[in-house]
C-alpha cells in the first residue's frame, strides 16, 4: 500500500510543477556556448551539466542569454564545418613544413604548399543539400494515361 501512495502522490507533485528547481547559473550560458561553439547537442550540454534534457529546454525557454548563447554557438560551429567542406568539395592548397631526419636528428626543415585536390563526395554532397531539385538522386515519374479507355480496351479485346 505504501507504494502505491507514494506513486499517487509523486503523480500529483508532477502535475503540480512541484519538485526540486533546476540550479541554473548566470555562468552556464558562457560555458554552454563554448561547448556549441565545438558541436556539443543538447543530449550533451545536459550530460556536462549533470541535469535532464528537458532541463536545457527550459533553461532555454526561461534564460534569453543561455539561448542566445546556443544559438550563436551552434551557428558557428555549423559555419565552420560549411566552409570545411565546401573547400573539400573545391580542393585547396596550405603551408606545410616538411621535416628531413638522419639517426634520429632533425637535418633540415622546408616549408612547402601543399594541395589537396578537389573531393568528388563532398561536391556531391554539397550540391545535393544546395541545389536539391537539380542534384537530387529521386526522380519523380509521372503515371498517368492521357488516351481514351474504351478504346484501348476495345483493342485489346478484338486481338484476343
Amino acid at each position: 500500500m505504501k507504494k502505491q501512495a507514494k506513486k499517487k502522490t509523486a503523480r500529483k507533485a508532477a502535475k503540480r510543477g512541484r519538485g526540486r528547481p533546476t540550479p541554473y547559473l548566470p555562468e552556464y550560458a558562457e560555458q554552454a556556448g563554448k561547448l556549441c561553439k565545438l558541436g556539443a547537442t543538447d543530449e550533451e550540454l545536459a550530460d556536462f551539466f549533470g541535469v535532464d534534457v528537458r532541463t536545457i529546454g527550459r533553461w532555454k525557454n526561461a534564460h534569453a542569454e543561455f539561448c542566445q548563447a546556443l544559438k550563436d554557438g551552434k551557428t558557428l560551429a555549423d559555419a565552420t564545418v560549411a566552409e570545411r567542406l565546401f573547400s573539400r568539395a573545391c580542393g585547396y592548397s596550405c603551408q606545410e613544413t616538411k621535416f628531413a631526419t638522419f639517426e634520429g636528428m632533425i637535418t633540415d626543415q622546408k616549408e612547402v604548399t601543399k594541395h589537396y585536390p578537389p573531393d568528388t563526395t563532398a561536391a556531391i554532397f554539397w550540391l545535393k543539400n544546395r541545389q536539391k531539385d537539380k542534384w537530387r538522386d529521386k526522380v519523380d515519374h509521372e503515371h498517368g494515361f492521357t488516351g481514351d479507355v474504351h478504346v484501348v480496351l476495345g483493342a485489346n479485346a478484338e486481338d484476343a
